[in-house]
């Protein structure tokens, strides 16, 4: 029987490049000359934490990290901005999280939506993934397709599809 995974996963290495060239252009960059600009990434957690002097500075490290995450191909939904920053002295911090991996709540969502389209499919949750039967590879096409349309707040990946 065909089969498709549906996943959400963000390449480590992927985010740190995007990082390091965040990092150089924030160097370069004339309007954060002489500024105390942080960015230290933890790769094993996939979390950054996000130092400067204003909010405005702060703005403007987000949008370059995450428009150079777009360059490098990682969707801008990846990043999880739920946390405010706070202020901590005369700095302003930020910790900045990437979504791996689904959780509950959405692969319900993913579920209900799969099962409400009334396609000849089969889903199941598995630890992180959601694993997608059916008789035919166009049904799962076809659940691709309807997925890809529909906005669940996460980026979603298509693996293992097996006929």
């Amino acid at each position: 029987m065909p089969s498709l995974d549906i996943a959400s996963k963000v390449d480590p290495q992927v985010v740190e490049n995007a990082i390091n060239v965040a990092k150089k252009e924030i160097q370069n960059r004339y309007d954060f000359s002489g500024s105390n600009t942080e960015i230290d990434f933890n790769k094993k957690e996939l979390t950054m934490h996000i130092v400067t002097e204003t909010e405005m500075r702060m703005d403007t490290v987000l949008d370059i990290i995450i428009s150079r995450g777009a360059k490098q191909g990682l969707d801008p939904r990846s990043y999880d901005q739920s946390k405010e920053h706070f202020s901590q002295g005369t700095m302003i911090k930020k910790d900045l999280k990437m979504k791996n991996g689904l959780d509950k709540e959405v692969m319900k969502k993913i579920v209900k939506a799969i099962k409400d389209s009334g396609l000849k499919v089969q889903a199941s949750q598995m630890d992180q993934i959601i694993r997608v039967t059916g008789k035919k590879i166009d049904d799962l096409q076809a659940v691709m397709a309807l997925l890809r349309k529909q906005d669940f707040d996460i980026p979603l990946q298509f693996e293992n599809m097996k006929s």
